[in-house]
């Protein structure tokens, strides 16, 4: 057993205009970084692209196709103020959820313990029928929804330690009883969701605010007290991971100050959990982190820790 990791060229394709923060540049520094020797051990699989009915779990398909028909054939097409096309973007999305859909499913059927994500663009913003801060699909969420109706799983995590909060995930999963979406952000902080009160419809939504300035010790007390054992009760049969690094001090976008070693310790504590309760069954996408230097490291910390865990035996 083994950690697989998915990645392609086409997610480079999706252009943003210039000065960006979500650029091709943090693919290709997330790339070199997991090239380095003690990262040969990775199974680095084939990135299909996703199917239709797979972005029609989670999306209508009047989005879909105006999502689709608004792709540029040249140069740039904004589909809000943060959001932006290119000739390449809507191939870029189709592997971004290729990739989770197929993570899942190497992950459920054994072929590997784990598997990260390196693509773009990004998901946890995207709702229902609206595309938001970068991101057009729900990648994390499609991929939780494929593991419960494909796969016929009775209950899936969703983990986001993104600064941001994931009001696109949790959108998309507010009514979904078989899955549990739990998310540590920066707030006051856009979107401007993410609140302890939004529960969910089925209290199935925890959100873990955290004020400016917060660093590894206090992210860790939230989640020890608070995210680790509301995931422990609900005993999940897979873990998917909305692994966004921009909580990193370094980071040009938030204010908490959080290191490499914050994000191994919330990667090594999710597969405590998955190893209780789950096989070890663990799949990570990427979402933000915008300093390039911090967004490389702190993916290689993360992705370590995976290689790590999924060659333990469970």
């Amino acid at each position: 057993m083994t950690t697989a990791l998915y990645m392609h060229e086409d997610c480079n394709a999706h252009v943003t205009p210039s000065g960006h923060p979500e650029r091709v540049e943090r693919l290709e520094a997330v790339a070199a970084a997991l090239s380095q020797d003690r990262f040969t051990d990775l199974q680095r699989r084939d990135t299909p692209l996703a199917m239709r009915a797979e972005l029609l779990r989670c999306h209508p398909e009047s989005y879909i196709a105006m999502v689709e028909s608004s792709v540029p054939a040249q140069g740039s097409r904004a589909l809000d103020a943060d959001t932006h096309l290119s000739s390449g973007s809507w191939t870029a999305a189709l592997r971004a959820v290729g990739a989770a859909v197929a993570a899942v499913d190497a992950v459920v059927a054994g072929e590997v313990t784990n598997a990260f994500c390196a693509t773009r663009p990004p998901g946890h913003h995207a709702e229902t029928a609206k595309p938001m801060g970068f991101c057009l699909f729900g990648n994390v969420a499609i991929a939780a929804k494929h593991a419960l109706d494909h796969h016929g799983l009775t209950r899936v995590a969703v983990v986001d330690f993104d600064v941001h909060h994931g009001n696109g995930t949790q959108d998309l999963l507010w009514n979904e009883a078989r899955a549990l979406f739990v998310s540590s952000h920066q707030m006051p902080l856009w979107p401007g969701t993410g609140d302890s009160d939004e529960t969910g419809a089925h209290g199935n939504v925890m959100n873990l605010p955290l004020p400016p300035g917060t660093d590894g010790i206090g992210f860790r007390r939230t989640w020890e007290n608070h995210g680790l054992p509301a995931l422990d009760a609900f005993a999940p049969e897979l873990i998917v991971i909305s692994a966004g690094f921009d909580a990193h001090e370094d980071d040009p976008l938030a204010e908490l100050r959080l290191r490499e070693t914050d994000f191994a310790w919330i990667t090594n504590a999710l597969c405590d959990l998955a190893d209780t309760h789950a096989g070890g069954c663990v799949v990570s996408i990427l979402e933000g982190g915008y300093d390039l230097k911090a967004l490389a490291a702190s993916a290689a910390a993360h992705v370590e820790v995976l290689m790590r865990r999924g060659h333990q035996p469970t």
